[in-house]
């Protein structure tokens, strides 16, 4: 998004600033122009990522592979940081600030679960235990501010007893805990698929063809005319001067 502000020098301009030699239009509403760049949907890649990378951890988990297989898990789940890296990255030029942070949270994720479960660290089990109890934190927050976003806040619902188990198995080694956590994994695989599907049909025909849910803004964003799309838009990150 861009603003340009024009603004004149000469006679009639309007009246006197406090910057002697010079006039400016008291007020620039009528001069101020907003360029937007439209992009698609960056939420499909995110979701169908989220739910491909939580198969493979998930399978491990449940002993559908051997141990030694950890290395091969973490390397099919690396590019998830990249794709989830460049999901938030697109949200932001959107606009969209929780769609934005929580990929890149995600996005991180990925990326210490695969350089940790590659590399064999020591000890690596349980401190990915103690990361995925932070996630639990961050995710509880979260939660809080996307309820009526609802594919965000269904696969952060569903996130956040996979994390809470997931931390806890880390910690204290119990196998049972392990595949709950397995499970819970493929649980969230699922919603993620479907909010990525929905959501894509929903672009597609440029109407909600499967439900997601939304309420208020969200709804509003989606539903209302474009003169509820530019309300406070003055008072957005990118038009006002400072964040």
């Amino acid at each position: 998004m861009s603003t340009d502000h024009a603004t004149a020098d000469g006679p009639g301009s309007g009246p006197q600033s406090a910057v002697p030699g010079r006039r400016f239009e008291p007020d620039l509403r009528s001069m101020t122009r907003i360029t937007l760049r439209p992009i698609a949907s960056p939420m499909p890649l995110g979701f169908f990522t989220v739910a491909i990378a939580s198969v493979m951890t998930g399978c491990l988990q449940l002993g559908f592979f051997e141990t030694d297989a950890r290395a091969a898990v973490a390397l099919c789940v690396l590019p998830a940081f990249a794709l989830q890296l460049l999901v938030s990255v697109l949200a932001f030029g959107a606009r969209d600030v929780i769609a934005a942070t929580l990929m890149a949270v995600f996005a991180g994720s990925w990326l210490a679960y695969a350089l940790v479960m590659f590399s064999g660290a020591a000890d690596g089990l349980r401190v990915l235990g103690v990361f995925n109890l932070a996630l639990l934190c961050f995710g509880a927050l979260m939660t809080a501010v996307t309820r009526p976003k609802r594919a965000l806040w269904l696969v952060l619902a569903v996130s956040l007893p996979r994390w809470a188990v997931t931390g806890l198995s880390g910690l204290t080694g119990a196998e049972w805990l392990t595949r709950t956590s397995g499970a819970l994994g493929l649980v969230v695989a699922l919603v993620a698929m479907y909010a990525a599907f929905a959501l894509m049909l929903e672009d597609m025909r440029s109407e909600e063809v499967l439900p997601i849910g939304r309420s208020g803004p969200a709804h509003a964003a989606v539903e209302g005319d474009l003169t509820v799309q530019l309300r406070n838009l003055e008072r957005q990150a990118g038009v006002r001067r400072t964040l």
